[in-house]
């Protein structure tokens, strides 16, 4: 009644591009009933191929060979009974030996398929199931695992466009934003694995807090790779997107005890304003990850506030009108003039004014606020920051981390001793347990 075309990762296309039985090459003219005369026609020319032609040195040898084995094997037949061939002229041995070759650049000769690349071979395979799913167009249900593997953006977006419009049904696993974005929230589920290995499921669509658009838009920038994670890290402008991760990345390098947020699965994501951010933090939370915020300080009625409060687990309302303003006042102002003197004497300033000598503590501090005001879209204070020691940092972006850092504790170092007696105990051939996966997007 149906069947399942299934494109896995690990697929390699060995079978799938070559003559074997089964093969989807063998399918797809069984299929199209193109096999009629194929193999007596092959064997027929590789029976009167004449190698020994073209390799006279051959012939002293095989000779040679027949003269020692009629010393042991007398033969009825006239002339010579020895001879070279490609193959063993029986059907079996050609649909092991034939090879599909191809060329991807002018410059190149055909290549078998098994030298192209990863990516290459990926797309083959799929070109082969998606000719078998045209063949049969009511009957045929497309499964795609990552399809974004070892190829580019615009091919991702051209496998999923496919999936979505020449297909009956069709259903991909994947990590890749690009092809996310391809599929409504609708259509797409959230999964993930619990500790005692079941798998359950979220439609994006169900979580709230986010328009069709908005998740089209952010999809690329973030939102995927927040939803894929364990915790989402909600700022309000660029200047914070870019500078938070330096600040996160300098504790982490001071401090062995604190898990990379990396590896906890925490990403940052830039809700481009203030306004936004609950929406953000509501959709983040629905899905069952943990929110954080972190955003200027402004008058705010109780009603707006508690948007706040009720999107985010840990909700950072600092004390200062700015990110620029918070930075100014609490890093160290040799650190603010060593970061403007570098600007100047890199050329990295362009058109902002930057003098020679140090100017006093106010006018230094003034002169920093507008140089980080000016240039939110340079990245100025992730690069103030990433010339920073920890002890330089603002104490208010490294206490609002540390909330993070603690809603993620690093799990505790097996001790040397015993990882290497359980090491020598473990049967041979038995692969150690890896750490639980993070969640995929099904579409």
């Amino acid at each position: 009644m149906f069947g399942f075309l299934y494109l896995r990762a690990v697929r390699t296309g060995s079978r799938a591009l070559s003559l074997e039985r089964g093969s989807l090459l063998d399918v797809i003219l069984r299929l199209r009933g193109s096999r009629a005369g194929l193999w007596e026609k092959a064997i027929e020319r590789l029976r009167n191929l004449d190698i020994e032609n073209d390799a006279t040195h051959l012939q002293p040898v095989l000779k040679s060979i027949e003269a020692r084995l009629g010393r042991y094997i007398a033969s009825d037949v006239d002339g010579r009974t020895t001879k070279l061939h490609v193959s063993q002229l029986t059907r079996e041995h050609l649909r092991k030996t034939m090879a599909f070759f191809l060329a991807m650049s002018k410059d190149q000769t055909p290549v078998p398929f098994q030298l192209v690349g990863t990516g290459t071979l990926n797309v083959l395979v799929l070109a082969l199931l998606s000719f078998i799913a045209e063949l049969k167009p009511a009957s045929v249900i497309f499964a795609m695992e990552e399809p974004e593997i070892a190829v580019p953006p615009h091919t991702q977006r051209r496998i999923a466009d496919y999936l979505l419009h020449n297909t009956t049904q069709a259903f991909a696993t994947s990590h890749s934003p690009y092809v996310i974005e391809r599929f409504e929230p609708e259509q797409t589920l959230l999964l993930s694995r619990g500790p005692d290995s079941s798998v359950t499921a979220k439609k994006v669509s169900d979580a709230g807090g986010l328009k069709g658009n908005d998740f089209k838009r952010f999809a690329r920038r973030g939102l995927t790779e927040c939803m894929l994670g364990k915790g989402a890290i909600v700022v309000e402008g660029l200047t914070e997107f870019h500078a938070l991760p330096v600040a996160a990345r300098k504790l982490e390098e001071s401090e062995n005890a604190l898990q990379p947020l990396d590896i906890a699965g925490a990403a940052f994501f830039d809700a481009e304003s203030e306004g936004a951010m609950p929406k953000f933090g509501t959709f983040f939370k629905a899905l069952g990850l943990k929110t954080f915020s972190f955003y200027d300080s402004m008058p705010r009625p109780p009603e707006k506030k508690k948007l706040f409060t009720d999107a985010f687990d840990v909700d950072c309302e600092h004390i200062y009108t700015g990110f620029e303003a918070l930075v100014v006042s609490e890093m160290p102002l040799d650190r603010l003039w060593a970061f403007l003197d570098d600007l100047r004497t890199t050329g990295d300033n362009g058109n902002f004014t930057i003098p020679v000598m140090r100017p006093i503590d106010a006018d230094l501090k003034k002169l920093a606020r507008s140089a980080l005001d000016g240039s939110k879209g340079a990245g100025w204070a992730a690069r103030l920051f990433e010339g920073s020691t920890v002890a330089e940092l603002p104490p208010t972006v490294t206490d609002f981390l540390k909330h993070v850092y603690a809603a993620f504790p690093k799990p505790s170092d097996i001790p040397v001793e015993i990882a290497v007696a359980a090491s020598s105990a473990k049967p041979a051939g038995l692969a150690a347990a890896g750490a639980a996966m993070p969640p995929a997007a099904a579409a």
